[in-house]
């Protein structure tokens, strides 16, 4: 401690920050602090570096989360900048991908709804108009109605894409309706060239949803939220940034 800094006991530390003087202890212990000097009573003694970083952990926590921030602060701790800002990098790479995967998801639904209303109506076996796909369809029949070959739907099954249910007895593939609506978006994904790893959480959200629409709506909520991310990890790292110098 520099000489002239004003000196802080824990409990001085902890009502100037908003903390608990056993959160402030724990801190020092997990190297979110720079280490505290001890008086000859072995009673810690803070000053306004360690204030500045309790101040720069709790700006890092919104945007990169405590466990993160925790490595961040204890690697510049240890003189380690170089790898506290490679912590940094690893999160925004992160946040990338996850906003990448979400366009993905948009993306995806945006050309089944365009496909869908370009489509004409669905006819029954009597050639009637309206009438929705049946259930229980085979192989053959629903690559008709992609417009792949059986092949691709192997492919993709194995892939662990698409989820046929399998006849009793006979054990063939029997494609219900959400099974259709899945081959049509991976069809669609992949004329985009997107990669299985990609198509997979796409379809596993719009299980999850139920419906394309329900779906869409937490794609919204997720992109405000991204984005509320995306901000608060900026100011993190400006905090972190005026830290440094």
């Amino acid at each position: 401690m520099e000489n002239g800094e004003r000196r802080l006991r824990t409990v001085d530390l902890a009502r100037a920050v908003g903390l608990s003087t056993q959160q402030v202890r724990n801190y020092e212990d997990a190297g979110v602090l720079p280490p505290a000097a001890r008086t000859e009573a072995g009673y810690r003694v803070f000053g306004e570096r360690h204030r500045e970083a309790l101040l720069t952990y709790r700006a890092l926590q919104p945007g990169y989360g405590a466990v993160t921030a925790t490595r961040i602060m204890r690697a510049v701790h240890d003189g380690d900048v170089a790898g506290a800002l490679a912590l940094v990098d690893a999160a925004h790479a992160a946040l990338h991908e996850e906003r990448a995967a979400l366009r993905t998801a948009s993306e995806a639904l945006e050309a089944l709804a365009g496909r869908e209303a370009s489509a004409p109506p669905a006819r029954s076996g009597d050639g009637r108009p309206g009438t929705p796909e049946p259930h229980g369809l085979r192989i053959g029949e629903v690559a008709a109605l992609v417009g792949v070959r059986t092949s691709a739907l192997r492919v993709w099954e194995a892939a662990g894409l698409l989820v046929p249910g399998r006849e009793p007895g006979t054990g063939y593939r029997v494609y219900g309706p959400a099974d259709v609506r899945d081959a049509r978006v991976v069809r669609t994904l992949r004329r985009s060239h997107h990669l299985f790893d990609r198509i997979r959480p796409v379809l596993d959200d719009l299980r999850r949803a139920g419906s394309s629409a329900a779906l869409r709506a937490a794609i919204g909520t997720r992109g405000h939220a991204l984005t509320a991310r995306t901000r608060a990890m900026l100011a993190g790292a400006a905090a972190l940034d005026a830290y440094l110098e």
